[in-house]
């Protein structure tokens, strides 16, 4: 029996909730169990995976599909999306115990499923299949923390304190909380999806965060306190960070086809630290009134930017604008790790959602944090405030960000001396972060100490 516990390999089912935002970094996290001696299966949802128009993954990465219920047109395809939920937890804890049954006559049988935590339900599946279930969470440890405390009810809703000191965490105003907390009821559903990620966590056996311990270290010695909590991250490619694993340059998957060619031609033609990159990820809506103040501020600026704004959204933009901008250019999309790594890109002008933040981090490129919402607004707190590696482009009383402000975030950042200040301590958290994954540092350590727990179940 012994013998055969040392020769066992370890087998772990990935599944992430069918979005690139939550997909890349699972994707990312089993590049490195993989590199452990790991054997990886990815799970994806059918009608998702037929809009991934760039599947970069690792050859060593198996793929199995579950359905969420919608297999020809996914959510859109819905009803609502509150409808969508509903059916895709239903369907998708059906059709992965369907896959369990496959996969338990196989040569090398999984023994964990790592989940994101928007999908509770999956950690009951593994459960009654005798499997160990990890929740991954995929924003940082104080957004994760502040919804726990709205799971417990230790926040009361609708919220009425001006300020909250929460433990682990600095003293946070009401517009630095998550948007379903501080706008509570203006997305119901997905306000139900990030508490309920909670709703089961003491069956897990482990939970893994997309973070590295020098960023949050307070929050997550509490939260370690009360779960079985390892940071693995921060889970962007390797060769961004302590080159480790051959060939990790980019992200798994993409559902759109980057400007590659047209961006970085265009980069290579300006100056170093000369360029404003702009970017909203690839689901963000912007008001035609923002993008208007968005554009101004550019403009007025007098400095270089790339300003990446997906083709739904182009009809948004002020009347003849590309044309009369001589400093600018705009894409439908673009390879942002290789946009950001590019020595003319001075700053980052970003609504910080977590994954661009780690990147950002990971790199060293200075941010212009321009929330929207959900954990965006404390994403934006962070940086400003804690990690002082950016400054918060402060939204009017309509919520919207004028083009003075952003035109003064810009300056800022590229021509006086606390923008200095910022870029020093962007290099720093560079730094940490990649000392933080390589050989020896906290998440490389805490990795190998899950793998070990892994060949022994």
């Amino acid at each position: 029996m012994e013998k055969e516990r040392k020769n066992h390999v370890a087998h772990c089912l990935i599944l992430p909730y069918p979005a690139q935002g939550h997909m890349n970094p699972m994707i990312q996290f089993s590049k490195r169990l993989i590199e452990k001696g790991v054997k990886v299966t990815l799970i994806t949802v059918y009608s998702y995976w037929k809009t991934i128009k760039n599947k970069n993954l690792s050859s060593n990465i198996e793929v199995e599909s579950i359905s969420d219920g919608y297999d020809d047109g996914g959510y859109e395809s819905a009803k609502s999306f509150d409808v969508y939920i509903q059916t895709f937890w239903r369907v998708g804890s059906q059709t992965l115990c369907e896959l369990l049954h496959k996969l338990s006559s196989s040569k090398t049988p999984p023994n964990c499923v790592i989940f994101d935590a928007f999908m509770p339900w999956a950690l009951d599946v593994a459960k009654n299949f005798g499997l160990l279930g990890v929740p991954f969470f995929t924003q940082s440890c104080s957004v994760n923390s502040i919804y726990f405390h709205t799971h417990q009810k230790l926040i009361e809703l609708p919220i009425s304190q001006s300020e909250y000191l929460l433990p682990g965490l600095p003293k946070l105003a009401q517009g630095d909380l998550p948007s379903f907390l501080y706008k509570y009821g203006s997305y119901p559903i997905i306000f139900d999806v990030v508490v309920n990620q909670f709703s089961n966590i003491g069956k897990a056996d482990w939970i893994l965060a997309n973070t590295f311990y020098e960023l949050e270290p307070e929050v997550v010695d509490w939260l370690s306190k009360i779960w079985p909590l390892k940071t693995i991250g921060p889970s962007v490619p390797s060769s961004h960070l302590d080159k480790r694993i051959k060939d990790d340059k980019e992200y798994g998957v993409s559902v759109s086809d980057p400007n590659t060619e047209s961006s970085i031609k265009w980069l290579n033609e300006k100056p170093k630290r000369s360029v404003v990159y702009v970017s909203f990820g690839s689901n963000a809506r912007l008001s035609e009134e923002q993008i208007e103040e968005l554009a101004l501020g550019l403009n007025d600026s007098e400095k270089y930017f790339l300003w990446v704004v997906r083709e739904s959204e182009q009809v948004k933009l002020p009347k003849g604008f590309e044309e009369t901008s001589k400093n600018g250019l705009i894409v439908t999309w673009c390879p942002q790790l290789e946009v950001l790594t590019h020595e003319a890109v001075a700053c980052f002008v970003t609504h910080c959602g977590w994954n661009s933040t780690l990147e950002a981090l990971s790199i060293g490129v200075p941010l212009i944090a321009m929330p929207l919402w959900t954990d965006q607004a404390t994403n934006a707190k962070f940086i400003a405030d804690v990690w002082k590696m950016g400054v918060r482009a402060v939204a009017d009383e309509k919520e919207i960000v004028r083009s003075e402000t952003i035109k003064n975030c810009i300056k800022e950042i590229i021509e006086t001396e606390k923008g200095n200040e910022i870029k020093k301590n962007a290099l720093k958290w560079k730094n940490l972060a990649k000392s933080s994954v390589d050989e020896g540092g906290r998440s490389d350590k805490n990795i190998e100490e899950f793998v070990a727990a892994l060949t022994q179940y």
